[in-house]
């Protein structure tokens, strides 16, 4: 039986057909795409507030807190973020570094660190707050949070020398190990009566509002980061 050695001229109901079938891949691969980028959009954002009281909400209804209002506003910006509570009253950078490990079964993907106010009134070493502080920073970017490091300032009691050690820490500290830095926590509250509770130190939740107010656009930015 003799061949030919033409080539072979398909039909246009052929070439029709393997048409449709490379534009179905196509719809496919685009289908796949798309539904990737959706679950990276939707992905659980869990940001961490690890902190003393002033995180804690010490004395105000949970609703009132720094954690439940700071993920009000995220959520009224458009952010899905949960907000995990991770102060604890009267906790020091030692204290903080202590627990890091448990809190990070909580899976957060970013962390905001308030740490430090409670070694200050208590006289602690700032050079041992500072390796504390440098501990959980190393701790949390080594499991893939990305960080946000807030400074606080020294009351004044304990002298020059000891205020100007103590409030240079934080922005070395973000400086050394290249994270977010937002300079005082309570900025705009702190030595505000009307925007602190009776003890001079926590703020009400006045004082919470302007705090979220203050700290937001920096934490919008530190969400922005992955």
């Amino acid at each position: 039986m003799e061949t030919s050695n033409k080539p072979y001229k398909w039909g246009k109901t052929e070439a029709l057909q393997q048409g449709r079938r490379g534009f179905l891949t196509l719809l496919v691969g685009l289908a796949f795409l798309s539904s990737g980028f959706a679950e990276a959009q939707t992905r659980d954002v869990r940001l961490l507030a690890l902190g003393d009281s002033l995180t804690a909400g010490y004395g105000l209804p949970a609703r009132a807190g720094f954690p439940a209002k700071l993920e009000a506003a995220l959520r009224a910006k458009g952010r899905a973020v949960t907000v995990i509570n991770g102060g604890v009253s009267g906790d020091t950078s030692a204290g903080g570094l202590a627990r890091l490990d448990w809190i990070l079964a909580d899976k957060p993907t970013h962390a905001i660190v308030e740490l430090g106010a409670n070694d200050g009134l208590r006289g602690l070493d700032p050079k041992q707050m500072e390796a504390n502080l440098g501990g959980i920073i190393v701790k949390l970017k080594a499991a893939g949070v990305t960080v946000l490091l807030t400074g606080m300032r020294a009351p004044p009691n304990f002298g020059s020398a000891y205020t100007q050690a103590f409030n240079d820490v934080f922005a070395r500290l973000a400086e050394r190990h290249k994270v977010a830095f937002y300079p005082f926590f309570l900025d705009g509250v702190a030595a505000n009566p009307q925007l602190n509770q009776a003890d001079g130190i926590h703020p009400n939740e006045a004082g919470v509002n302007t705090v979220i107010e203050r700290i937001l656009p920096a934490v919008l930015s530190l969400l922005a980061q992955s």
